[in-house]
């Protein structure tokens, strides 16, 4: 099957679980998406594919997803919650990282057939879930600090703390998803991949995740106010953004000049 349609599924599976997670599980099931979303994100993030005519890592969907349900938190709940859930995701990861590394310890049965596979993927593990810890934490608090920046910036220029949802919500993660980007592909891939390929990784990333910030405005203006229930509004303007971005990003790579700037 082709890497782009896989990535596609993967939207539809990610944020439609997202909605699923909120919708029957209200604010504990966020909480425990957000925890998901992380660690798998970590391992995900091992694997380098090309897609849309250019090569990023996985992982990326995962960790955009953790950004919405901070958000969600914070507009919908509170501040605290939102913060809550990054430091759950943040001792969970701690975890994970020390019950992997366990894992290594143990002397195999001559039967078994799992031991070179786990150390393949666990070894590499706690160097990227460590920049993931400490890009995670500054991403994500700088994102709810911004977010509620934003929200005073709405409350005073629309007197309705209601409106300028996009502003707060994109504005917030913009910055914080440039952050995340940059600082994750150099801290955990330096010395692994070649300068161009993490210039690659770094700058294919964040033009998918642009385009798609810029679509979600786009989309919102065209079907915001059609798509009232909230249930229906997130996948359709997740994903339509998505596609759109992805869509956007693959025509653009075909440009002569897009090896200067994609990095492909």
């Amino acid at each position: 099957m082709p890497n782009e349609i896989l990535i596609i599924l993967s939207f539809i599976i990610i944020y439609g679980g997202v909605v699923a997670f909120y919708r029957f599980f209200g604010k504990g099931g966020l909480l425990a998406f957000n925890v998901l979303a992380t660690l798998l994100a970590n391992i995900e993030v091992l694997i380098l594919v090309r897609a849309f005519g250019v090569e990023m890592t996985l992982g990326n969907v995962l960790f955009a997803s953790t950004f919405l349900i901070t958000d969600i938190l914070s507009e919908n709940h509170s501040r605290k919650d939102a913060n809550r859930a990054v430091v759950i995701s943040t001792v969970c990861s701690i975890i994970f990282v020390a019950l992997s590394q366990t894992w290594l310890l143990y002397a195999p049965s001559e039967n078994d057939l799992a031991n070179e596979a786990f150390r393949t993927i666990f070894s590499y593990t706690p160097r990227t879930i460590c920049a993931s810890l400490a890009v995670y934490l500054l991403s994500q608090l700088t994102d709810v600090w911004l977010y509620h920046k934003w929200w005073d910036w709405c409350r005073k220029h629309f007197k309705d703390e209601r409106k300028g949802l996009w502003i707060r919500n994109n504005g917030s993660t913009l910055i914080s998803q440039l952050l995340n980007t940059l600082l994750y592909t150099f801290l955990a891939f330096y010395g692994t991949y070649s300068i161009s390929t993490l210039t690659s990784i770094f700058l294919s990333s964040y033009a998918i995740f642009f385009v798609h910030l810029i679509l979600v405005f786009t989309w919102h203006g065209w079907l915001g106010e059609s798509l009232k229930h909230v249930y229906i509004q997130i996948p359709v303007l997740t994903v339509g953004a998505f596609l759109s971005s992805y869509a956007i990003v693959w025509v653009l790579s075909k440009l002569p000049k897009a090896k200067v700037w994609l990095g492909s």
